[in-house]
């Protein structure tokens, strides 16, 4: 089931079901607003979306009244996340699925939120997705792709192709806007060839774990996954969660994998992808534009994609969304 895709004047809820925005300067607040509202769409924000606790969130039952208040609201058309963070899926039991699902809604962000979009994809078949936070805009500079292939999946029904970045930043641009480093961008690192197509499920590695043999973990058919990891996650930790994924039943619908751009090196992917033999039969393909650097691609959760690896490079494409 898909959203209606937004729409020139269209209202875009701001909540908070991770991170609050608390931790956000009135300056990064204002500039989000702006740049959201220079695309042409209208900007309102949850009741609780500055509450905050020890935990830099806020209550579980301020959180799900926020959801639930943009899902219901007939004048919302998308919503989007302040910040990723923790605590999201704290929430998962206490949404009422039943009434999201008559009232669908683009909801998209990363990082944390993937145990949102999937608990909601596999509760009520609503395709949400991954890509940029409500914080996202705030940035200055480099942010162009990213707003571009938003509004490729979130304002326009057709197909595409997602092309890399010219550059990339792993920089901490919240703190110093204008004095920020962008390196050249090699393009998708193929580790292992071969063609997959099928519907695409994924996000944060670690967050996408935590709903393992849980009502919320999505049912991969035919899937192409795609995942990512911050610099918590060293190549180590990486190895033992994918490994842990590959061991569930579901694994074995999986066709094929897009790793995110790692913040480490994506060369040492390459060794822990050799090392799975039950990956040795699919196209693996790492150094995408999605994850924790900066910019970032929107795909759809849940939608279907195809991927195509060779020696002269990869490509990638997103078919419905």
């Amino acid at each position: 089931m898909y959203a209606e895709k937004l729409q020139k004047g269209d209202q875009i809820r701001i909540v908070s079901p991770a991170v609050s925005m608390s931790v956000m300067s009135e300056e990064q607040i204002n500039a989000a607003k702006t740049k959201i509202e220079q695309l042409g769409f209208r900007v309102s924000f949850s009741e609780h979306v500055k509450e905050t606790n020890e935990f830099n969130s806020s209550s579980i039952e301020s959180r799900v009244q926020d959801l639930h208040d943009a899902f219901f609201d007939p004048d919302v058309k998308a919503i989007l996340t302040t910040l990723g963070g923790f605590q999201s899926n704290q929430l998962l039991r206490y949404l009422n699925y039943e009434k999201i699902k008559q009232h669908p809604k683009i909801l998209c962000g990363y990082s944390d939120i993937t145990a949102l979009s999937h608990a909601i994809y596999q509760k009520t078949g609503l395709v949400t997705y991954s890509g940029p936070h409500f914080s996202t805009f705030a940035m200055k500079k480099g942010l162009d792709y990213t707003i571009d292939y938003f509004s490729a999946c979130c304002a326009a029904d057709k197909s595409y192709e997602v092309l890399p970045s010219t550059t990339w930043s792993d920089d901490k641009w919240f703190l110093d806007q204008d004095n920020r480093r962008f390196h050249p961008n090699s393009g998708p690192l193929v580790i292992q060839p071969g063609c997959a197509e099928g519907t695409l499920f994924g996000g944060n590695h670690c967050t996408l774990n935590l709903l393992q043999g849980t009502e919320y973990f999505p049912e991969m058919q035919q899937a192409v996954l795609f995942i990512e990891d911050d610099h918590m996650s060293d190549v180590n930790m990486f190895d033992r969660d994918l490994q842990s994924l590959i061991h569930l039943p579901a694994f074995s619908a999986v066709k094929g994998i897009v790793i995110g751009r790692f913040q480490k090196s994506a060369e040492a992917l390459r060794a822990v992808i050799m090392t799975k033999e039950e990956l040795s039969s699919m196209p693996v393909i790492a150094n995408a534009d999605f994850g924790h650097t900066s910019p970032i691609m929107t795909f759809p959760i849940g939608g279907t994609c195809r991927i195509d690896a060779t020696s002269d490079g990869a490509r990638i494409w997103i078919d419905r969304h």
